[in-house]
């Protein structure tokens, strides 16, 4: 900040010499420009806007971060690597990039979302235009729905016409009301503009739960087959996946325009994670916490553990959600 403060001075200073040259009108004029561009580049420096400063993708650190952190994902890590890469290298693209993460609670859905704003945005989730909502605490009741439709349409305008790199994440899709998320169909569309606001360069973003049970089932085919994880593509699970969630009366995509127009781009599968995966959690989270990795207290916590099926124990049955609060217990 002291340095800024001294560029300023500096600033004003050779101003103060310079515009003796011009005549009064001319000095008024050119030193009030100067200060006014000097205090537009300082005020997006210092606040948030919608600039490059502020909004600029790294392809390299999401390939790194999705390739490092995000665990047993092999398949989600491909597609929204590709995906996100392919949509933020686009200058004009035809329209929002809509991505649709499925999977068991705990598989990595919500800190995808988180290592895609990171990447984007400088300050992250934090950043105001990031936008999260919640099933349960933003539209809790059903007798509101047309005024929850409303005020996410203003939401959503208001905000892409601020910025136009807006980000929006709609968590708990299974536990939304169905026909809320219809309202925003003409966001996600192919229009050039829409009242005069593109929302083409906009990232959607939906998280549920439902279609897990197709997702777990998958996987569960292929281990019993003797065939490795590794082995699991996309291809064996869209299709599928789209058809439950669509024909689901419990989620919030339930017979959605969205999926019968075809307005979500991918249908990314989070598989169910293994053993060997809670124990790479557990080590991750010790070393986020500044602590030396205990293989004895991180292998005890992900014995313990609850695993499907109950005899052969494969799949972890809260992945790692509760690993955070779990392992201080080990520790």
């Amino acid at each position: 900040m002291k340095t800024t403060a001294s560029s300023v001075l500096h600033f004003m200073l050779i101003t103060s010499v310079i515009v003796h040259a011009f005549e009064p009108i001319t000095t008024t004029i050119v030193a009030g420009a100067g200060m006014a561009a000097l205090g537009n580049h300082l005020y997006n420096y210092i606040f948030e806007t919608c600039n490059q400063h502020w909004i600029g993708f790294n392809a390299t650190g999401l390939e790194v971060d999705l390739q490092s952190k995000l665990i047993g994902q092999h398949v989600a890590s491909r597609v929204i690597l590709k995906a996100v890469t392919g949509f933020m290298n686009n200058e004009d693209p035809k329209k929002p990039l809509v991505l649709s993460l499925h999977g068991w609670t705990g598989t990595g859905k919500n800190f995808v979302s988180q290592l895609i704003a990171k990447n984007i945005y400088q300050r992250g989730m934090t950043s105001g235009f990031v936008h999260l909502f919640t099933a349960t605490a933003h539209f809790p009741h059903e007798v509101d729905l047309d005024s929850y439709k409303s005020q996410l349409q203003q939401w959503i305008k208001g905000n892409v016409s601020a910025c136009p790199r807006s980000m929006f994440i709609f968590d708990e899709m299974d536990k939304m009301h169905p026909g809320l998320i219809d309202s925003i169909k003409p966001y996600l569309d192919f229009y050039e503009t829409l009242d005069g606001v593109s929302y083409r360069k906009a990232i959607f973003i939906f998280l549920s739960n439902a279609g897990g049970e197709n997702i777990v089932q998958v996987a569960l085919d292929f281990w019993k087959a003797g065939r490795d994880r590794e082995e699991i593509e996309l291809k064996h699970l869209e299709t599928a996946l789209s058809l439950s969630v669509f024909n689901n009366k419990n989620s919030g995509f339930w017979h959605t325009s969205l999926i019968d127009k075809n307005m979500v781009d991918f249908f990314v599968p989070f598989l169910p994670l293994e053993y060997k995966h809670v124990v790479q959690c557990g080590r991750a989270e010790m070393i986020s916490k500044g602590l030396e990795p205990n293989e004895e207290a991180v292998e005890q916590m992900a014995h313990d553990m609850n695993y499907f099926p109950r005899n052969e124990r494969v799949f972890s049955m809260q992945g790692c959600k509760v690993i955070s609060s779990r392992l201080d217990f080990y520790i």
